[in-house]
């Protein structure tokens, strides 16, 4: 829950809070279209204990973008495929920043580790920048002088 200064608490993007008749209003599609979405697992909706579903923020997004998509004579299989893509290239980027912030701390502990120092032992030492991933590893070799 995310809280804005001074008020009620509000739910956060993910958190399904609409029944599916107020999700069908809010998207201008029929309670019975998001069964069908659903059951062709373009859009998985929260469920209470009872079974019901309950649609987020994000889901009424994801079925705007399905109606839009549909609208504009796209096919189900179509739209799960551009879905998809979406995902994978969101994805993507988010590992492409994750990999340039890697390549930054590790160029800025091979400037300070070729910076000149007063203990010449600690100047033939790298930083540890964090625990070796045994699924994804690092070498660095360093040029004795």
């Amino acid at each position: 829950m995310v809280a804005p200064p001074g008020g009620p608490q509000m739910p956060g993007p993910d958190v399904g809070v609409y029944v599916i008749s107020v999700a069908a209003q809010l998207t201008g599609l029929h309670p019975q279209t998001l069964r069908t979405y659903e059951r062709l697992g373009l859009i998985l909706p929260e469920r209470t204990g009872g079974g019901g579903r309950r649609y987020s923020h994000r889901d009424i997004e994801m079925l705007r973008e399905i109606a839009d998509l549909t609208g504009h004579g796209i096919g189900l299989e179509g739209v799960r495929r551009i879905l998809d893509l979406q995902n994978r290239i969101a994805a993507l980027a988010a590992r492409n920043e994750e990999l340039v912030a890697e390549l930054e701390a590790t160029r800025d502990a091979l400037r300070q580790a070729l910076t000149p120092r007063r203990d010449p032992e600690q100047a033939n030492r790298l930083p540890v920048l964090r625990q070796p991933d045994p699924a994804q590893s690092l070498v660095v070799w360093r040029r004795n002088r």
